[in-house]
């Protein structure tokens, strides 16, 4: 009897024993990288899928990452995941199927590091117009330090020219270019008066594989940190590498790359001719104008008797002023010492004692007429004037009031109909609420009948209206 471990087991090694090594081909699907660095996914086709795993010490020597829908082929061995029973595959090598694996692998770098900004254009340095001093990271048995070396004697001869050997090919050319770079940017920390301004850093022509070491990502980093600006020069025109993409400039080949790196001495020497010329013209120029001027000063030049003439009289007037500077200035020295005597006699002891008793006899006179005796009598014979004044007025204040009173009464009085019926008068009216009545001014209010009333001097009388008699028959 067989437990299931036991039978994992004794499938598992069947499963090794009888396969051995096999490739198969299929697209990736349920790709997982977890922390561990493992890969694990499936490799199906069109009816079937089988799960992988490749290890992290077996993927980290691939130079492209697979991704999800991707079409492999890989190399590995049948195997059983002995903790959950399941068939699997142990992958040691995989790559592209029907594109190459180095072609994949630099475009999916070329894409990773597009997105973190490597290849933009406002990272690149601009180169320096006129170096002094060059490096060339390249193969020293090539014909591409042949062909810088050839290119800067014919151009630029003056500039100096350090080769940092390395190799260009093969599996430890990345790590000897970062090397380069490496010992290049101590240098230029250490004596960066004598370090070189520029790099260019390449090599000739080859097939993909033989330009791979300019597509490591390792490389492609130390040339972005390179403190000096870099030209890449990689191949031909039509090879392109990940070098040449981070580079600060590229070139299409070394030729190229040393004629960017520095000018053409031929055209700076045209150059210094018409400076010369342009500087000759300006010297005769400037000769023709000052000798004009001289010509033009010679004529305004007047006798050295006339300024001397004029000196004298000016040493005169600035005498005359002198003296009189000197007179105002005594008589201000003399006008303030004696302000200042006068000021120090008023100081003087003997002075302000004399002031002080003076003083003291004004408020001895005023304190004799501020007696508190006095102050009192006098406030005493003030208000007995109030008073007597107070009562003469109170006493005219009332004449003044009773004869206005006198003079409204009579006026009232005239007003009174009351006084009217006194004299023999009568005042007719029609009763109605009010206390008096509607006094009748006119025959025509009245109507024949109408019981009116009349006031006499003696009372109320009540009268009838009777006909209305002309004015003419009365």
């Amino acid at each position: 009897m067989l437990t299931p471990s036991q039978l994992n087991a004794e499938a598992q090694v069947v499963l090794e024993e009888h396969f051995g090594l096999i490739w198969l081909e299929g697209e990736v699907s349920n790709l997982a990288r977890p922390g561990s660095g493992h890969w694990y996914f499936s490799l199906k086709d069109a009816r079937a899928q089988v799960r992988c795993a490749m290890f992290k010490n077996r993927n980290m020597r691939l130079k492209f990452q697979p991704e999800n829908g991707l079409k492999i082929l890989l190399r590995g061995r049948a195997s059983l995941y002995l903790g959950r029973g399941e068939f699997q595959v142990l992958v040691d090598h995989i790559e592209p199927a029907g594109e190459g694996a180095l072609r994949l692998a630099f475009e999916q770098l070329r894409a990773r590091l597009e997105a973190e900004g490597l290849f933009a254009a406002e990272r690149k340095r601009p180169l320096p117009a006129l170096p002094r001093h060059l490096a060339v990271i390249t193969s020293a048995t090539g014909a591409a330090i042949h062909d810088i070396l050839t290119v800067l004697g014919r151009r630029w001869p003056a500039a100096a020219v350090t080769l940092l050997p390395s190799a260009v090919q093969g599996e430890a050319a990345a790590g000897d270019l970062i090397e380069a770079l490496g010992r290049l940017a101590r240098w230029r920390e250490l004596a960066p008066e004598r370090a070189p301004e520029l790099v260019i850093i390449g090599r000739g022509g080859g097939s993909l594989e033989d330009l791979w070491a300019f597509n490591d990502e390792g490389l492609a980093r130390a040339i972005v940190a390179c403190p000096i600006p870099v030209i890449s020069a990689v191949g031909h025109e039509v090879d392109v590498t990940i070098a040449d993409l981070v580079a600060d400039l590229r070139a299409a080949t070394p030729s190229a790359a040393a004629e960017l790196a520095v000018p053409d001495r031929i055209e700076w020497l045209a150059g210094f001719a018409q400076f010369e010329r342009r500087l000759h013209a300006t010297a005769r120029r400037r000769l023709e104008q000052g000798l004009e001027r001289l010509r033009h000063l010679s004529l305004r030049l007047r006798h050295p008797g006339h300024l001397l003439r004029e000196r004298i009289q000016r040493v005169d007037e600035l005498e005359l002023r002198i003296r009189r500077e000197i007179h105002r200035s005594l008589d201000r020295r003399r006008e303030r010492f004696l302000a200042l005597r006068r000021r120090l006699t008023h100081a003087s002891p003997s002075s302000r004692l004399m002031r002080g008793g003076e003083r003291l006899q004004r408020l001895q006179r005023r304190l004799l007429q501020v007696q508190p005796t006095q102050i009192v009598f006098r406030e005493r014979a003030r208000l007995t004037g109030f008073q007597r004044r107070l009562a003469s007025a109170e006493i005219r204040l009332i004449d003044r009031k009773r004869s206005e009173q006198q003079r409204l009464a009579g006026a009232l009085n005239a007003f009174n109909p009351l006084a009217v019926v006194e004299r023999g008068y009568a005042i007719l009216s029609r009763p109605d609420a009010t206390r008096f009545g509607t006094v009748i001014r006119h025959p025509a209010d009245v109507t024949e009948g109408e019981m009116l009333h009349a006031r006499l001097a003696g009372g109320l009388l009540e009268v009838h209206a009777g006909r209305i008699v002309p004015e003419e028959d009365a």
